[in-house]
């Protein structure tokens, strides 16, 4: 005995070969439309007794006919007009001729529902009714009973169910393909989405990181400097640089330990708790530069402004890259300004120095502070790309008279950044 789960599966195997070959699935339908047509023929609704069964047989030109209708269905799917007019042909030379004529109509009731089912409802309209009422009127004009008897009103109501199912089923088929692409649409915009984040947030740390790095590197280069020159000479201060290479050290440590902290699982341990770098630790970043031997004056007009935590960070961070350039670039004896401005729906951040830096950047900004020299950085570009993310501006270039300016935009009202 065959377990229901076996008979499904051969259920299903057998649907799927059958819809992976349609004229194989028209062919048995057409075998069976042909069975019914032969079996109807046999019985007769006219005698006087009612109707019965086996008191006539077809003659051999109403066998021929429907053989013709039945065989003409294995192409319903590939011609269906074409089929259509065949099997309303034989029906009609059926109707007018046969004498009770045989239920040859039953092929060009499945034609018609084919072809309802697969063109547009004007043309189900125009084929349907042009069929039911040829078909109809020749049953009804040449039909050996009453007009208005049971057999012609037949014809008249499978002719029109067909059309409407065929309608019903196309509208059906038409609904569901339009719901399978609304929901591939919706799956690709997901991906589209889910790319584009990852492409912003790997931006996002590569920014971070790049300023951290460069900038604590910079300072540790410049105090490693000063310890090597004088440590033969002066070593108490040769071990205040080595104190401050390690204190700027252990900063890029515990930052790096931050930026890195973000791409944790949910279940790491010791995912980072402290809160990210901003303008409220401008005081200790700028220390650090004038520690490692650059004067650096603040002014400040934004207290009491209450800022994104976003734009916070992208302040801190560009006068961070700006300082760090300008160690790097403007020279020996160079001085630097850092300015930090209210103005209207905006916060203004600005960092200018007297250096040399903006002399060898002139003609070409792509020759100044971090962007593309010998190694190609990208320091400028991660600013550029902060300020454009919090739908802010960044520009930077040589100063007239010498030096360089890097001058930054930021939003701060409602709204400012929301798609950060």
């Amino acid at each position: 005995m065959t377990s229901p789960s076996k008979a499904a599966t051969r259920y299903a195997r057998a649907s799927g070969w059958l819809r992976a070959h349609p004229l194989a699935l028209d062919a048995v339908l057409a075998l069976a439309v042909l069975v019914c047509m032969i079996t109807g023929s046999f019985a007769d609704t006219g005698g006087p007794d009612g109707p019965t069964f086996g008191t006539r047989s077809p003659e051999l030109r109403s066998v021929v006919l429907m053989v013709v209708g039945a065989a003409a269905l294995v192409l319903r799917r590939r011609r269906p007009m074409p089929v259509l007019a065949v099997t309303g042909a034989v029906t009609l030379v059926e109707l007018i001729a046969g004498e009770p004529p045989a239920p040859v109509a039953m092929s060009a009731v499945i034609a018609l529902y084919t072809v309802a089912s697969r063109t547009d409802r004007p043309t189900t309209w125009r084929v349907g009714l042009l069929t039911m009422a040829v078909l109809t009127a020749s049953a009804m004009c040449f039909s050996r009973t009453s007009w208005y008897s049971q057999e012609n009103l037949g014809i008249f109501a499978w002719t029109g169910m067909a059309s409407a199912a065929g309608d019903a089923v196309r509208s059906r088929r038409a609904f569901v393909d339009a719901i399978r692409e609304r929901a591939e649409r919706a799956e690709r915009t997901r991906d589209e989405e889910a790319r584009r984040r990852v492409a912003e947030e790997r931006l996002r740390i590569a920014r971070d990181l790049h300023d951290v790095v460069a900038h604590h590197i910079a300072l540790v280069n410049v105090q490693a400097g000063v310890a090597a020159h004088v440590m033969d000479r002066r070593p108490d201060q040769a071990k205040e640089a080595l104190a401050h290479v390690r204190a700027a050290s252990r900063s890029a440590l515990n930052e790096l330990r931050a930026t890195v902290g973000l791409l944790r699982q949910s279940g790491d341990p010791e995912a980072p708790t402290e809160p990210a770098p901003g303008l409220a630790v401008l005081d200790a970043l700028v220390d650090t530069f004038r520690n490692a031997g650059l004067p650096v004056e603040v002014a400040c007009s934004h207290e009491g402004t209450e800022m994104p935590a976003a734009v916070d960070l992208a302040a801190y961070r560009i006068i961070q890259e700006a300082l760090t350039n300008v160690r790097k670039h403007a020279g020996p004896g160079a001085r630097a300004e850092v300015s930090v401005v209210r103005v209207g729906p905006a916060v203004e951040v600005t960092v200018i120095d007297d250096g040399a830096g903006g002399e060898a950047a002139a003609g070409s900004e792509s020759a100044g502070y971090g962007t593309a020299q010998a190694g190609g950085g990208h320091g400028l570009i991660g600013m550029r790309e902060r300020a454009a993310a919090l739908r802010g501006s960044c520009s930077a270039g040589p100063r007239f008279g010498g030096g360089f300016r890097v001058q930054a935009i930021l939003p701060v009202t409602a709204g400012a950044g929301e798609d950060v």
